[in-house]
């Protein structure tokens, strides 16, 4: 089954605008219930914002997704449309309790794990290798790394929400093109629902996603990117969401690299990420935050030709890519971003969260 052009316009319409309405009541709620992020330690704000966001999200896109199969019945994969849908919740709810009761990261990523396996198990996880468990532990580590990318990357005011979008936009172009409908619906209602958050959340922002919205973004994009095939390359299948999700992978990287080299423990917060450091030189935080979706937007282009080209020319463009964001990580990684005088120290019960 194929879409035509206005039906993604639909969904995508209906998924903003839902979230649009929504995120002011999430607002509203979470100012009456006093759940707020505070300011103090490794945070930028200067006072309490609302955490609700990632309700809204949720809401928006179930909203969506759920009319969309109702007008729009797809001709397969509803049932596994159902079990990702409870699995994204499941994660959004670890992530909203993550927020208001500081779980401990091995909590959450246990969840991931659990999401992760039960995709593997309805054949919907990675399939590069062909042998069962290599598979199985790529789809771990693929939708685990995936999930937690996005959560550390919620850091600045808008910069989750416009990666989420950018990524999610990718994703639809190159599904839509090869004619892969329920995956581009998805990608486009999630695009939406990124937007109609961001009209909110982009600096200076009035309300963040959370964990709770972090790790149901994380996880959906993980999920798509899986999904995506190509008729004559598997490498194609593994090299294109790679290459979509590059920049939030290259920030993770990034930190857990600086964190371990200095003693720190990766699922502590702190202000170490590629967006800091972009501040830190000198850029305003608008600034940073639109380079980057300028940079995911460029190479989501690129993601695009290389799904079009052939095996030759996807490599070197691959190549070409990764080359770059190395030597910008690189003269990144040379920005100081720790104080001098700070101790070592390994807590494994700090709040994981770098909003």
């Amino acid at each position: 089954m194929t879409g035509t052009w206005w039906e993604y316009l639909v969904v995508f319409s209906a998924s903003t605008a839902i979230c649009l309405v929504l995120t002011p009541v999430a607002m509203a709620v979470a100012a009456r219930g006093e759940m707020f992020d505070q300011p103090g330690g490794h945070k930028s704000h200067a006072s309490p914002v609302p955490y609700l966001g990632g309700v809204a999200i949720v809401v928006a896109f179930a909203a969506a997704v759920i009319g969309a199969a109702i007008i729009y019945p797809p001709e397969s994969g509803v049932d596994e449309l159902w079990v990702v849908l409870l699995l994204a919740v499941g994660l959004a709810f670890v992530g909203l309790a993550d927020d208001l009761r500081n779980l401990s990261p091995v909590v959450r990523i246990a969840a991931e794990v659990l999401c992760a396996v039960q995709l593997w198990r309805m054949d919907a996880g990675v399939t590069l290798t062909g042998d069962q468990i290599f598979d199985l532990a790529l789809t771990v580590l693929w939708v685990v790394g995936i999930t937690n990318a996005f959560n550390l990357l919620d850091n600045m005011d808008g910069l989750a929400a416009g990666q989420a979008a950018v990524c999610a936009m990718t994703i639809f172009a190159v599904a839509a093109a090869n004619d892969q409908f329920l995956v581009a619906a998805l990608a486009i209602a999630l695009a939406g629902c990124a937007v109609g958050f961001l009209r909110h959340n982009f600096y200076p922002a009035r309300i963040y996603m959370g964990d709770g919205g972090a790790l149901f973004i994380g996880f959906l994009i993980a999920y798509l990117g899986i999904k995506l095939r190509f008729r004559d390359s598997a490498f194609e299948s593994f090299l294109v969401p790679v290459l979509v999700c590059s920049l939030p992978i290259m920030d993770t990287t990034l930190v857990t690299i600086s964190r371990f080299s200095t003693g720190r423990s990766p699922f502590q917060g702190g202000q170490d990420h590629l967006s800091h450091r972009l501040v830190k030189i000198g850029l305003p935080v608008p600034a940073v935050v639109v380079l980057t979706y300028m940079v995911s937007a460029g190479i989501g282009v690129l993601s695009f030709v290389i799904s079009r080209v052939d095996p030759v020319s996807a490599r070197i463009l691959t190549g070409l890519i990764i080359s770059a964001l190395l030597l910008v990580a690189a003269l990144l990684a040379m920005v100081p971003v720790y104080p001098e005088s700070s101790r070592r120290h390994f807590e494994i019960g700090e709040r994981p969260t770098d909003g």
